[in-house]
């Protein structure tokens, strides 16, 4: 990959590699393409990704080709619960443990029951080892992961979810299919980064937030936190009946401090968190935002802050849309999406990492 892509030695490599590729991952003659476009995500045939390859070259950061989304799944377990160190010694011995094993050593090293974060990762460690099918070179875990990333890309219906998982477990039902979309959240949802939902006055004025989260109106505009008016004289005892209300309006919150963790605890993000400071060329064309004179200044402005390359730079924008595509009705959706700029150009605007530093609030 270090060789020029006009070069024969780095033809013959890539020849190289599709054979291995192909011989060991491919589905239905296709397999993921690592050239700097398509980033791992798209399915190719042999024709299609040798020229990718050869006209954008392999995607920065990949030293040795493995299939990312079953190899690498418990990878992304450890990165994602950060238990890298707790057995180290294994992974150094490069001994081939199970989920039980796994789970024995947990418990030997100490005789309580492990704390909540340590029951989700062996949780999720067991169905990671759990075969789809017997025969299957695909996880549990890993079927369930990149179906429902199909769902959100897609932009499928919480209904039409389920009833694809119904439709599939009926026509295989040997293999370990979960039953509707809750039961597949269930099992992913300890994978964290989620959301939590706020109460926001219909006027903007507050959130019902902190001290003010049981308050039934506004404390500044007088208006109801809920569409039904009678809603004021619930007593605020009665758990069963607040949760039947309806908010008016209601912020969707993406946490970010966990978010920022995430990359950097992430063994291959961590690295391409540096790279506007360690990795990018400077030859005076404007490829990123560092290279341009707004980041400059900044940096002679606050060079304590400048002087650590791990500090986030955060580029946040928001715009109003209506997510049904009918423009009379008085539903809209207010995303407020942060950029993170440490990231390399064809990492930092991908949809996956603005989703995930995102936050929205419905009217």
């Amino acid at each position: 990959m270090d060789y020029s892509r006009v070069s024969n030695v780095y033809r013959s490599g890539v020849e190289s590699f599709l054979n291995l590729a192909f011989a060991t991952s491919s589905q239905e003659n296709m397999i993921l393409c690592l050239c700097k476009k398509c980033v791992n995500i798209n399915w190719h045939v042999r024709e299609v990704v040798q020229e990718h390859l050869i006209v954008f070259g392999f995607v920065r950061g990949y030293k040795n080709w493995r299939s990312v989304r079953e190899d690498d799944m418990e990878g992304m377990l450890r990165d994602a619960f950060n238990m890298h160190t707790q057995h180290e010694h294994v992974q150094e011995a490069n001994w081939d443990f199970s989920a039980n094993d796994f789970t024995q050593i947990g418990q030997s090293e100490c005789d309580e029951e492990p704390n909540e974060e340590a029951a989700k990762f062996y949780n999720l460690l067991n169905d990671m080892n759990e075969q789809l099918y017997e025969g299957s070179k695909h996880s549990k875990l890993s079927f369930c992961v990149c179906l429902f990333h199909l769902k959100c890309m897609g932009g499928w219906t919480g209904n039409s979810f389920t009833q694809l998982l119904e439709f599939l477990s009926e026509m295989f039902p040997f293999a370990k299919i979960p039953q509707s979309g809750a039961d597949m959240k269930k099992m992913i949802k300890d994978l964290g980064l989620g959301y939590e939902k706020i109460h926001s006055c219909p006027n903007d004025c507050m959130l019902y937030w902190g001290d003010r989260q049981n308050q039934e109106a506004c404390h500044i505009c007088e208006q109801s936190r809920w569409t039904n008016r009678d809603a004021e004289n619930v007593n605020a005892d009665e758990v069963e009946a607040r949760s039947r209300l309806k908010p008016v309006k209601v912020l969707r919150y993406f946490p970010l401090i966990p978010r920022l963790q995430r990359l950097f605890m992430s063994s291959k993000t961590a690295e391409s968190m540096r790279w506007h400071h360690d990795g990018r060329t400077d030859d005076g064309l404007l490829r990123h935002p560092a290279y341009s004179l707004a980041w400059k200044s900044f940096d002679q402005k606050f060079p304590r802050f400048a002087g650590d390359p791990r500090n986030v730079r955060l580029d946040l924008a928001s715009d109003g849309f209506n997510p049904f595509k009918i423009m009379s009705t008085s539903y809209s959706t207010w995303p407020v999406v942060l950029v993170p700029y440490n990231l390399p150009p064809w990492i930092c605007m991908k949809q996956s990492v603005e989703t995930v530093m995102g936050g929205c609030a419905n009217i």
